[in-house]
């Protein structure tokens, strides 16, 4: 078949789709707004595009969304014409569309069959909006502003064939006459190569070695922010760090913000929640948390791997791959008890769970942890083999995406 992955910073969720479909044969085009030449990369086509204009200075706030997704499908849309003029006509378009890049295909290639890949669908109440009381939603135009940004996945499900959605919960989020047309097919975590390691070691500094045995606590986001629940690890950690004197925090991420607001005042959230932290600390204790910053991916796996306990929180949001993939390590994991958690941590099997908004319970429980190794390897061991049986990628996940994209061609 000749197959067109659209993915805004490719290869993002297609990474290991992409060059599968392109090993069993079929031409596999992938277009990408990323800044690159024309090129292959593991048996892909690589197909750039640039929207010709920015947002419109002065545009209603509430449609400015919807505009920039247009400018961006529009992009794609000239840059498909092209591929069509040479020659390429796709049996299958499969579309991470939630940019927008892909609104304007099927008027092109009404033939092929099109999935979309269904990550989230916005609400004002039941989800990730108005979930923390600590940043209330009390803004009505913010409220009628959200909503409009659910019109990318409404045009969208007017021609898409089939979607699909990483977690039963991520699907949940649309609504009910959508949800028949979703597939829920996690993308895949390598549970070959993410594997527990007993002989790891690590130097953060130079007077600063650590081996695995020691206790370390992770803690890991794409950029620390209160969506990830930074806010409330960083309130349990004074009386974690007093009550196990040689435990180390190894925290992974940026300053920015990847999901909800800017803080007002110009810090990063970083700052203001360790700087809230720093007054219950000694220096001894500061001294052994780390803040590492965005780490290389052999780094972080190795982070995983020297583990004792690891803390992922979040909102009512999309899950992290960062939590499956500490579960294929065979971490102990402590994790909120928010709904997107329930379907990989199972309390006391697979993880265990607390509140989101209960530091002191978080601290109660990572101590306790980090108190019973026996409890540790159990919920480590269980946690891997739940990966294994549910997420791993050559077994049970890219067999099904192969399936599901092969669907495509029938519709």
């Amino acid at each position: 078949m000749n197959i067109l992955l659209i993915h805004q910073n490719f290869p993002g969720q297609f990474k290991h789709l992409g060059p599968a479909l392109a090993r069993l044969g079929h031409k596999v085009v992938a277009m990408t707004m990323k800044r690159m030449d024309p090129g292959v990369w593991e048996g892909v086509t690589l197909v750039p595009y640039r929207p010709a204009k920015g947002t419109t200075v002065g545009i209603h706030p509430w449609v400015g969304d919807f505009e920039t997704k247009v400018i961006r499908g529009e992009a794609c849309l000239n840059t498909a014409m092209k591929l069509k003029e040479e020659g390429f006509e796709p049996d299958v378009i499969v579309a991470h569309h939630g940019w927008g890049e892909s609104l304007f295909l099927k008027e092109l290639w009404p033939q092929a069959g099109m999935g979309i890949y269904c990550e989230f669908y916005y609400h004002a109440d039941g989800a990730d909006v108005d979930f923390d009381k600590e940043f209330p939603q009390t803004d009505l135009a913010e409220r009628c502003r959200l909503r409009l940004r659910n019109l990318n996945n409404m045009v969208h499900f007017e021609v898409a064939d089939r979607g699909i959605s990483p977690t039963k919960w991520q699907a949940s989020t649309f609504p009910e006459h959508f949800r028949s047309k979703i597939d829920v097919i996690h993308d895949g975590i390598d549970t070959n190569a993410l594997v527990p390691n007993p002989r790891i070691a690590m130097r953060l500094a130079e007077d600063v070695h650590i081996h695995k045995g020691d206790e370390v606590i992770t803690f890991v986001n794409r950029n620390l922010e209160p969506y990830r629940g930074y806010h409330t690890f960083m309130r349990a950690l004074p009386k974690i760090l007093s009550e196990r004197p040689n435990t180390r925090v190894l925290i992974v991420g940026g300053d920015d913000v990847s999901y909800g607001s800017r803080p007002q005042d110009g810090q990063s959230w970083r700052e203001i929640y360790w700087n809230e932290a720093l007054p219950k600390m000694t220096e001894q204790m500061r001294s052994r948390v780390h803040f590492l910053g965005h780490v290389p991916y052999d780094q972080f796996v190795a982070l995983l791997q020297i583990s004792s306990v690891h803390v992922y929180l979040t909102y009512p949001f999309v899950l992290s791959w960062s939590l499956l993939e500490a579960m294929s390590v065979g971490c102990a994991i402590v994790a909120s008890d928010t709904q997107p958690l329930k379907e990989a941590i199972v309390h006391n099997e697979t993880g265990r769970m607390v509140s989101f908004f209960e530091p002191e319970k978080l601290s109660q429980e990572v101590c306790a942890l980090l108190a019973d190794p026996a409890l540790r390897d159990r919920l480590g061991r269980n946690a891997r083999e739940f990966a294994k049986q549910n997420y791993d990628l050559q077994s049970v996940c890219l067999p099904r995406q192969i399936e599901w994209v092969n669907s495509l061609a029938n519709c």
